[in-house]
């Protein structure tokens, strides 16, 4: 590990791809000057628990910005793992929170080089189950959907292109790091499920709807959830293309529920 860099003023350029960057940004190779593998595109990744998780799944660090105290306690493992040639920036908590814009979660950010996502074919290759985010553009809803996904045994995420990107630095935040155990990438028609075999269930509130538990979902070798955002719902023209149109039981005249938590029910009860 290098010698890490003390920070002490809040325009150091060193540092601006976690204080000023906006996300559109952190994709563009012309931002990444000053950090290892320069013109790759990045993400943010934050809290020790969650950069453990990238590390894990091989991600490439960049940079790690962290509060002293860190160094030695929360981060430690995670410094002695990063490879030698890795800057290191740490500061003083009041410095490093007005550098970013608020309290660091847990003290420590690692920008990191984003991973390559594959092809539809590719990511679904041998999958049965995969949730589909259709127009979702919520961050924290992305993050918890992935977080749902991982943990209820989905085989892969896609996304169609006006969906929020899951390595936003909320997302990555709120998934805690599910976003780098699913296989994930962006989709440009339905078409592609069915000329792999996958039939579709789109989750809609419709006349024909079925109920989520009838056995006939279940059955399904390959089956792609279609989860709509929240207020639009998804478009007809979604819904007419889907092989089925599905619907959660509601009681107490509620009439839905929130897109992460209906992708969380959803994921449980089609499990196999």
């Amino acid at each position: 590990m290098q010698e890490p860099t003390v920070i002490t003023s809040l325009s150091d350029e060193r540092v601006q791809v976690f204080s000023s960057l906006t996300e559109s940004q952190l994709r563009s190779t012309s931002f990444s000057r000053g950090l290892k593998g320069q013109g790759e595109e990045l993400c943010i990744v934050e809290s020790p628990k969650v950069i453990r998780v990238a590390l894990q799944q091989g991600l490439q660090p960049a940079a790690l910005l962290c509060e002293r105290r860190h160094l030695t306690g929360d981060a430690a493992d995670i410094v002695a793992q990063l490879p030698a040639d890795t800057p290191v920036y740490t500061g003083e908590r009041e410095l490093l929170a007005r550098l970013t814009g608020y309290t660091l979660t847990r003290g420590v950010l690692c920008a990191m080089h984003r991973p390559q996502t594959g092809t539809v074919e590719q990511v679904c290759r041998g999958a049965r189950r995969i949730v589909v985010i259709h127009s979702v553009c919520d961050t924290t809803n992305i993050g918890a959907i992935f977080r749902s996904a991982a943990a209820l045994g989905i085989d892969a995420v896609l996304l169609t292109r006006d969906s929020c990107d899951p390595l936003n630095r909320r997302a990555v935040r709120v998934s805690m790091g599910s976003v780098f155990l699913v296989p994930w990438t962006w989709l440009e028609s339905l078409d592609e499920l069915h000329a792999l075999g996958f039939k579709t269930a789109a989750m809609a509130l419709t006349e024909q709807s079925l109920p989520l538990d009838d056995p006939r979902l279940k059955e399904e070798q390959r089956l792609a959830l279609i989860m709509g955002t929240e207020g639009d719902g998804l478009p007809h023209s979604t819904i007419a293309a889907a092989d089925y149109t599905v619907r959660i039981p509601m009681m107490h005249g509620v009439d839905s529920l929130n897109v992460a938590a209906a992708a969380a029910v959803a994921c449980w009860e089609l499990r196999v």
